[in-house]
């Protein structure tokens, strides 16, 4: 079908979509940008909309809303069967608190600016993730398209998650987490299989990525290529929590790979095999925990992306 839906999370940023929706349809409508609108009113619901979107004939979708919102549809693309994902086109308008996929690609913050990008259809197909995962007993999987974090990251995504349902945002909120989340945590031993090749450690954090950026601007894995078939694995060894704080800024700037206590890998598939307290979030939605398995899923989601990506 040759219209547009857009899928418009009005929680996003702290209710911000729903504040902005109307500005955003003004642009869409300026634009000459047919769309038929969608609205989400409970978790996972993205998901089902894309799903049944799909499924009808519709191949060309607008996220309204941040990471989460565009990690449902992911999730929804993935689950419907009917054609292949590549076959689909994902644009977004980021309304979210990080927006740190949006980062990635380049994807412009101003809401007539993203329009426009939209507009143009620049597209870049990237690798899409797929972790296996337990909870309550039951194990689960998800996919995603940016960055699945372990161990602190983990913590402190959980920790902003429940200020957020409380109406808390702003990028402070997750700095501010991770100072309150490092108070009582403590490093977890686990072993890790990347491709075969396995290893001990005592992990502090870890992140298994696609992009570069998580946590509001944090580029957490510098060395990520989002179409080259691989994960990219940063991992952070045991270190004190005055270590930590040290080097915070470390992760702002690209540089936490040179750290003495950081270790960088790549790959296709990653396995960690750890304790319970060892939790799981991907694309910063709280999931559950290990034992996990990753497999890449090379080229396989079409985005819209900035000018300036390659």
């Amino acid at each position: 079908m040759t219209s547009w839906i857009t899928i418009v999370n009005k929680a996003a940023g702290g209710g911000k979509t729903a504040r902005d929706w109307p500005a955003i349809e003004t642009l869409l409508l300026k634009h000459q940008i047919r769309y038929i609108p969608f609205f989400t009113d409970r978790r996972l619901h993205a998901s089902i909309i894309a799903r049944t979107k799909i499924k009808e004939g519709y191949s060309r979708i607008i996220v309204v809303g941040g990471d989460g919102t565009m990690n449902e549809v992911i999730n929804g693309l993935f689950g419907q069967g009917k054609i292949r994902t590549t076959d689909v086109m994902l644009g977004m308008i980021p309304v979210g608190t990080g927006n740190d996929w949006a980062r990635m690609f380049n994807i412009p913050g101003g809401y007539e600016e993203a329009v426009l990008t939209i507009k143009k259809q620049h597209t870049f197909v990237q690798d899409a993730g797929l972790v296996h995962y337990s909870k309550n007993g039951t194990e689960w999987k998800r996919y995603f398209i940016n960055i699945a974090g372990m161990g602190f990251d983990a913590r402190v995504t959980e920790r902003s998650n429940r200020l957020k349902d409380k109406g808390r945002s702003g990028l402070f909120l997750y700095f501010y987490t991770l100072l309150t989340s490092l108070i009582h945590y403590r490093s977890l031993l686990a072993v890790i299989d990347i491709d075969g090749k396995r290893m001990a450690r005592s992990i502090f954090s870890m992140n298994v990525g696609i992009c570069k950026y998580s946590g509001g601007g944090m580029i957490q894995v510098p060395h990520a290529i989002a179409d080259d078939g691989l994960y990219s694995i940063t991992l952070i060894k045991k270190m004190g929590k005055l270590n930590v704080l040290a080097n915070v800024k470390r992760l702002y700037k690209g540089t936490i790979g040179e750290h003495s206590r950081v270790e960088t890998f790549t790959g296709q598939s990653v396995q960690v095999e750890g304790p319970p307290r060892l939790n799981l979030e991907t694309d910063g939605e709280s999931l559950g925990h290990g034992p996990l398995k990753f497999q890449i899923i090379p080229r396989s989601v079409t985005i819209i992306a900035g000018e300036k990506t390659a």
